[in-house]
């Protein structure tokens, strides 16, 4: 018989295949190259033939890569006890040190649709992000004076915290991610005070 993991579901082999196939494309991806799923399966020590039991291509394998990335910024960000601009300081901080440490797996989930299409599609893998920031920005916004946002503030967020222009800074102009950290976050609240609504416009 199969033992189930109660807290998920699935069978505990199930579930461990998953595990290795996501940590495998983690590795391939990550250091900048790319993999069908036949190498991503014999990265993970499967068959292709299970690996396609568990995902329909390699982007699907690397959304699952992209959500345990989520996962781990949404339990940073509930168990911060700072606030406003403070906590979204270092919910930014740590999602360039995420990028930075999980390098090129982050920046193959692409699609046609925009950020925010995808977000109200219900793309897990992003879901899980903007439930991470969430608290984060609209107690900054609070702060800030601008008033709610909504899912506009989720859209500049991502406008500046693209992982592929947290590269771009890092490999082309030489900064640091402290520094990318820093700058990005004082622009993104720039950025959101210049995106409120005029009072003066109808």
């Amino acid at each position: 018989m199969q033992l189930a993991d109660p807290a998920s579901g699935l069978r505990i082999d199930t579930q461990r295949n998953r595990s290795l196939l996501v940590s495998a494309a983690g590795r391939l991806f990550g250091a900048g190259g790319t993999a069908t799923m036949a190498e991503v399966a014999a990265e993970a020590g499967i068959s292709t033939a299970t690996a396609y039991r568990h995902f329909a291509s390699v982007e699907e394998v690397l959304a699952a890569y992209r959500y345990e990335v989520g996962l781990e910024l949404l339990s940073f960000s509930k168990v911060q006890g700072a606030s406003g601009i403070e906590l979204l300081k270092l919910v930014c901080g740590k999602w360039v040190r995420l990028v930075v440490r999980h390098g090129g797996s982050m920046i193959h989930t692409r699609s046609a649709e925009g950020y925010l299409a995808r977000i109200r599609d219900g793309a897990y893998y992003l879901t899980v992000q903007a439930e991470a920031l969430r608290r984060p920005l609209d107690e900054a916004l609070q702060e800030l004076g601008t008033g709610p946002l909504g899912d506009e503030a989720l859209f500049l967020w991502n406008v500046f915290f693209d992982p592929r222009e947290i590269f771009d800074v890092i490999h082309s102009v030489g900064l640091t991610p402290d520094q990318v950290s820093d700058r990005l976050t004082r622009t993104f609240m720039g950025a959101l005070k210049g995106w409120a609504p005029r009072k003066d416009l109808s």
